[in-house]
């Protein structure tokens, strides 16, 4: 089973948001085989608080445009790593530091990479 294309429009939109916002290391990860809750996990970072919560609000409006709202969001106001799951993609946008420090690419490394658009 691979990402649904639905989910890989939806990624391209959230890497494109995220570039417009000066996000760095975005990566798009197709978790479909190992993970029921989602098809894609996005990662982005932020060099500082109010970045990471300006990427993350870029985000949103973005998806809304494309008709996709989150059903959950959390760690928007802390700025050090904040989650919205929009079901069929779950995005993380971290603070350097602590995506450094938790290694989300490691802890899915068996999962292929979803090509982003040339735009980050």
């Amino acid at each position: 089973m691979t990402a649904s294309h639905r989910a890989l429009a939806l990624t391209e939109a959230v890497a494109r948001a995220a570039a417009d916002k000066k996000a760095e290391e975005i990566i798009a990860l197709d978790v479909s085989e190992h993970l029921p809750l989602a098809d894609v996990f996005v990662v982005a970072s932020g060099t500082n608080e109010r970045q990471v919560t300006a990427i993350a609000e870029g985000i949103e409006e973005a998806l809304l445009d494309e008709g996709a709202k989150a059903i959950r969001r959390e760690g928007m106001r802390e700025g050090r790593w904040a989650l919205m799951d929009f079901n069929d993609v779950i995005v993380h946008v971290m603070h350097q530091e602590d995506r450094a420090y938790y290694e989300l690419e490691r802890l899915w490394k068996d999962c292929p990479v979803v090509p982003l658009p040339d735009a980050q």
